[in-house]
């Protein structure tokens, strides 16, 4: 989890070392309510809060940070059951409030964005329910049997169930990209839903992305044998960014329909994309972000690209750019989409049939 702050300097680090300490000493009472482990999480929580507080004064975009601590705190509601969900929304509120203190103390110039930015957080957090809202998409909209079946084979490690089912069911007439979409795409955000809620553990969801993926392999031999359209995707996560199953399943469906990808998987650094792009010249370049914090890095991924490249076909996607105010809108790309079937709806439209005409 490391990597999620690992752009933070040593003045940042300094500053979550700051608040960690005045934090204890403003409120005494969390000497008996943290554990050392508990005191471990809350120190690397600044951390992240703190990059998303940096991210969100760089782009100018209040959402990105006020989204990530109303999530913290529906998180600590789940984890720590032994304190009341008042009790948690002041030590919150107290949090940020000592944040912005100790950030001004630091960099007075951005008084006027961290204060605005820091009393929209303080708001938000108050304004949270006393329930967690639970969104269960797998409930919603088509396929909702196989999905809670499938999710069902996951909570209980069938791998062999998981497998079959979803096997099963390509067998018969599903279509593909609906089973990417509609029902592993949902039932991996139920899985992520159910870890925040603290219904299940982090290696259940660590299994059952696993197993997703030893499902999603059943495909290629039908994925790989549909008719070249002769063009080229470059398909990514970028900088240190792990979270790669979006951009996997979007890089398979690119090959299900004729596409040739080149996909280089998670963590790869931007050079290593500028050098896979002057290699392999793809007609449609696609970004994936799933942290906020790396939505930096993957600006700069982007100019670099145009610059270098100013008539190639730029795509970003992924968790991120929902924690934004169409952030995507500010950038030189081509498009933005929020699932598959949208770029590849996109590329058809704009790549495929520009093809065809010459």
């Amino acid at each position: 989890m490391s990597l999620l702050f690992y752009n933070l300097n040593d003045d940042m680090k300094s500053l979550a070392k700051l608040i960690f300490e005045k934090h204890f000493e403003l409120d005494p009472k969390l000497n008996t309510e943290y554990d050392d482990r508990r005191k471990m999480l809350m120190y690397e929580d600044i951390l992240y809060s703190l990059g998303f507080l940096d991210t969100s004064i760089k782009f100018s975009d209040d959402k990105i940070f006020v989204d990530f601590t109303v999530w913290i705190y529906q998180l600590m509601c789940n984890l720590m059951k032994d304190l009341s969900r008042e009790r948690l929304k002041d030590q919150m509120v107290l949090h940020l409030t000592i944040m912005r203190t100790v950030y001004l103390e630091h960099f007075s110039e951005k008084g006027d964005s961290i204060t605005s930015l820091i009393d929209i957080a303080i708001k938000a957090v108050k304004e949270q329910s006393d329930s967690f809202e639970d969104n269960k998409k797998i409930e919603t909209g088509k396929f909702i049997d196989i999905k809670k079946d499938y999710l069902e084979c996951l909570l209980k490690n069938d791998t062999k169930g998981a497998v079959e089912l979803i096997g099963n069911i390509a067998k018969s007439g599903i279509d593909l990209i609906d089973i990417y979409i509609n029902i592993i795409q949902e039932v991996m955000y139920e899985v992520g839903n159910l870890w925040h809620r603290n219904l299940i553990t982090v290696d259940k969801e660590h299994y059952c992305t696993a197993t997703t993926q030893v499902v999603l392999s059943q495909f290629y031999p039908v994925i790989f044998s549909s008719p070249r359209n002769g063009l080229k995707l470059l398909s990514c996560c970028v900088g240190s960014e792990l979270h790669e199953m979006g951009i996997r399943m979007l890089s398979d469906l690119f090959e299900y329909n004729g596409w040739d990808s080149i996909y280089l998987g998670a963590a790869v650094p931007k050079q290593a994309i500028l050098s896979s792009i002057r290699e392999n010249m793809p007609e449609l370049v696609a970004l994936s972000v799933t942290m906020p914090q790396h939505l930096s890095l993957c600006l700069d991924i982007v100019t670099s690209i145009k610059e270098k490249y100013p008539a190639m076909k730029v795509a970003v996607g992924g968790r991120a750019f929902k924690s934004t105010t169409r952030l995507w809108d500010k950038w030189n790309i081509d498009v933005y989409t929020e699932n598959a079937d949208q770029l590849i709806e996109w590329a058809n439209q704009n790549i495929v049939k520009a093809k065809e005409v010459f």
